[in-house]
């Protein structure tokens, strides 16, 4: 072992775990100019020793316990790639009570447990790098914290699930429903056999935690952050969104607002001139609005074993370098000095301001479209545009569809319209609403 070597353990040898085992063995010499030191991974943790993999271990040490390589005193830094809260909280902290930088991809543990995370590296003087915890790939994180960081940040706005991107894509290229495109997502292993965090929001609502609390100087507010999923979105939805100008995209979006900052994952209208619009697949966008730099949008690779690697090892060489730096002098973790935090609330999400699509079923009748907008007027809600589609069959007593779009309008008073909406006896179904974003 070269004298000057940084030694790395390795926590988890599944997808992204092999892919970095890969990265530094085909980008060795490349990584290591840039990094100014030999990096070597000497020891790594798997459930199981005995699973074929698409890398070579020759030269590692291997383990089913993951304890063995936090306390190997040869190990100098170590890379949790396990995922989920415990036992890899357990593991972090206790590699920082030694004094050992970490690298992690894990979003849902730096989302919900972060802070307490962050304040034990500080304590130690050891750093805990993150970018892979965010759209893979994309390095989003560097590029808030430390590129943007002469800029106040206005929104954040991304496509952050590639699972959830690539079910609205193929519905939209198809024309197939929500439930048979998530079938053929688990068969491809775009989605899992429990595919709820995805589809619900969770997973954009851990990452879009971390955005905005990099972005806004806030706390980690996980809790705070309002999630919907799009597993109520049908392919009628997202032909009435192309008929009207608009592509179907689930997005995490934060915005400073005077109030406060809104945190909130969701399906969403967008402009289909919008770039954002047009990103399909497992492809995840950021779009960055900023005062001075203006609009920013990154586009990348959102998972997998090689995008997330990619960033794992930039991390890894981040780290590298300031392993020799006075502490107090680094990049803080959230971006924002730790005792400058923001005590900005978060909005509860009745007091943010969308613009809507409103879609429901009603009888085909004299009076009914009248009644409907009357009380979207009376609630001080402008409407955009209104359609009534022709039932092919006429009214067969499940009525004809009618589809409006809205102007902004603030969500308490969009759900009190909607509460007096549904109890009209000509209307015969709830009335579904999707957010409009433009994105301007």
């Amino acid at each position: 072992m070269e004298t000057n070597a940084i030694r790395v353990g390795l926590l988890g040898l599944g997808c992204v775990g092999s892919g970095v085992i890969r990265a530094l063995t085909r980008n060795q010499e490349e990584i290591e100019r840039r990094a100014g030191r030999q990096l070597r991974i000497v020891c790594a943790c798997a459930r199981d020793l005995e699973k074929s993999r698409d890398c070579s271990t020759e030269g590692i040490r291997l383990t089913t316990n993951p304890h063995e390589v936090v306390d190997d005193s040869e190990v100098d830094v170590i890379i949790e790639l396990m995922g989920g809260i415990e036992p890899a909280k357990e593991l972090v902290l206790r590699a920082i009570e030694q004094g050992k930088p970490v690298i992690t991809a894990n979003k849902h543990l730096i989302a919900l447990h972060g802070s307490e995370v962050f304040a034990a590296a500080e304590s130690q003087g050891v750093n805990v790098a993150f970018e892979a915890a965010v759209a893979g790939s994309i390095p989003i994180i560097k590029n808030i914290r430390e590129s943007l960081s002469g800029n106040r940040i206005t929104w954040v706005a991304g496509i952050i699930n590639g699972t959830g991107n690539y079910i609205l894509s193929a519905m939209e290229k198809e024309g197939r429903s929500f439930e048979e495109v998530l079938a053929d997502a688990q068969r491809l292993g775009y989605a899992e056999a429990d595919p709820s965090f995805d589809v619900d929001g969770t997973d954009a609502a851990h990452k879009l935690t971390i955005l905005a609390s990099i972005a806004f100087g806030i706390p980690l507010s996980f809790e705070q952050a309002y999630r919907e999923g799009i597993e109520n979105i049908s392919a009628d939805n997202i032909v009435d969104a192309r008929e009207l100008g608009y592509r179907i995209k689930h997005l995490g979006i934060a915005r400073r607002t005077e109030g406060g900052i809104e945190l909130r994952v969701h399906p969403a209208l967008i402009p289909h001139r919008r770039l954002i619009a047009n990103v399909d697949g497992v492809m995840n966008a950021v779009v960055v609005q900023a005062d001075a730099a203006g609009a920013h949008l990154y586009y990348g690779a959102g998972a997998g074993g090689d995008p997330t690697a990619s960033a794992v090892i930039a991390d890894l060489v981040d780290v590298v370098r300031t392993l020799t730096t006075d502490a107090e002098n680094r990049v803080p973790h959230l971006a924002y000095q730790p005792h400058a935090l923001s005590d900005l609330p978060i909005l509860p999400i009745d007091d943010v301001e969308t613009a809507c699509y409103l879609k429901l079923q009603a009888r085909d009748r004299p009076g009914v479209l009248a009644a409907v907008t009357r009380i979207l007027g009376d609630r001080g809600i402008s409407i955009e545009a209104i359609r009534q589609r022709q039932s092919m069959n006429g009214d067969s007593g499940e009525g004809v569809p009618v589809t409006l779009l809205t102007h902004a309008v603030p969500e308490a008073q969009m759900n009190q319209a909607i509460v007096e909406i549904e109890v009209l006896e000509d209307v015969l179904s709830s009335v579904q609403r999707i957010r409009i974003e433009t994105l301007g």
